[in-house]
């Protein structure tokens, strides 16, 4: 493992938000409505936030060798990731980095979660279980 997570970009478009609407039983109109979504003060329709968090997740268990060895997350939610109605989408780029190797075997990441410049994800962290060294 090294140090940093390999940065990861995630495009998000209207499709994947009624596809991700479907998996998760969540069809709240602000995930695919403007005109509702803008008259309770958003800036259009924004993704779920469960979305931003599991692609960032993604990002962390790609550098930790898999979801398995992934122990703890958590983030808190400090910007809605506005989704355009086009093709294209939106980009949520997604880095971090090691901040503490424990005496146990347990790693914890500081993760990034921007789009468009902007932090999406705030406090997010993750404890993972480092790989089996072998033992001479």
């Amino acid at each position: 493992m090294t140090d940093e997570l390999t940065s990861h970009r995630f495009t998000v478009t209207r499709a994947d938000l009624v596809r991700y609407a479907g998996a998760s039983g969540d069809f709240n109109p602000i995930h695919w409505s403007d005109r509702v979504a803008t008259s309770v003060g958003l800036p259009g329709v924004i993704a779920h936030g469960m979305l931003t968090m599991a692609l960032a997740a993604r990002a962390v268990e790609d550098w930790a060798g898999g979801r398995d060895r992934v122990e703890e997350y958590s983030v808190r939610f400090t910007r809605p990731v506005v989704v355009p109605d086009d093709d294209r989408g939106v980009d949520i780029e997604v880095s971090g980095a090691v901040k503490e190797v424990t005496d146990d075997g347990r790693t914890r990441i500081d993760v990034s979660c921007t789009c468009q410049g902007e932090k999406v994800l705030g406090m997010a962290r993750a404890l993972v279980r480092r790989p089996e060294q072998p033992q001479s």
